[in-house]
């Protein structure tokens, strides 16, 4: 009896483990429901640009070979894809998708290739200082100090990072999307990842203690306001005592 017992015990795990990779496709990945689900939006939505098997169409398209769950989930959650002119830059709109789809699409693309996974990082385990320190040497220069983005030249701009959620900030850092150069664990690690995101996080809404914060970009708008004010005040006073003499 205990020895059938043990072989009916045996049965069950194996049948349990096989129900449960079936259902994950495989150890640690994503549904195999959802992957099919997956399959079926990118079938109507996407191959026309990208390949039935992601491997891109010429000049609509790139192939999404190494893409990689962060690269679809980025462009997806951000509304830049799908694309109203695929040879122009994608541009932030709301997303076309429900958020159900979007995990659909992403669990989907993630089996194309060896793409970026998602960050797994948590901005309150960043340092805000050592984040400053990061986005100025590294971040500053295209979008600008305060984060509200500028123009690049040739028709490419570098969008607010501040319109972003903080989990698209770690991931743009890791797939570099449009211009942007690709950020990868051997120049960031995830510890300075989540020190960006917290400071970005900080940039959504800083504290300005001197005041008018004059769209928050440097000394250009806060010289103009000292010349127009302060030296047209003058003006006014010195116009005004002449008068009076």
């Amino acid at each position: 009896m205990t020895a059938r017992r043990a072989a009916l015990v045996l049965v069950l795990v194996v049948l349990g483990t096989t129900a449960q990779l079936s259902a994950s496709g495989s150890a640690g990945g994503p549904p195999t429901a959802l992957v099919a689900e997956g399959a079926d939006l990118y079938a109507v939505a996407c191959t026309s640009c990208h390949g039935a098997d992601g491997e891109g169409v010429e000049g609509r398209g790139p192939s999404l070979a190494q893409a990689g769950a962060a690269s679809a989930d980025f462009y997806l959650s951000s509304g830049r894809m799908p694309m109203d002119d695929p040879q122009g830059q994608t541009q932030r709109k709301p997303p076309a998708y429900a958020p159900e789809e979007i995990d659909a699409l992403v669990a989907f693309v993630a089996t194309l290739g060896e793409g970026p996974a998602i960050p797994d990082t948590d901005p309150q385990d960043g340092d805000l200082p050592t984040g400053q320190q990061l986005y100025t040497a590294n971040c500053a220069a295209c979008h600008n100090s305060a984060g509200s983005g500028g123009a690049l030249g040739q028709s490419i701009y570098a969008p607010a990072v501040t319109d972003a959620t903080l989990l698209q900030v770690a991931e743009a850092t890791r797939i570099g999307p449009g211009a942007m150069p690709a950020f990868g664990p051997g120049t960031l690690d995830d510890e300075e990842v989540a020190s960006i995101q917290r400071y970005v996080g900080y940039l959504k809404d800083p504290r300005d203690p001197g005041g008018a914060p004059l769209g928050r970009l440097g000394p250009v708008p806060e010289g103009a306001v000292a010349w127009l004010v302060g030296v047209g005040s003058l003006l006014v006073v010195a116009r005004w005592l002449g008068a009076h003499r």
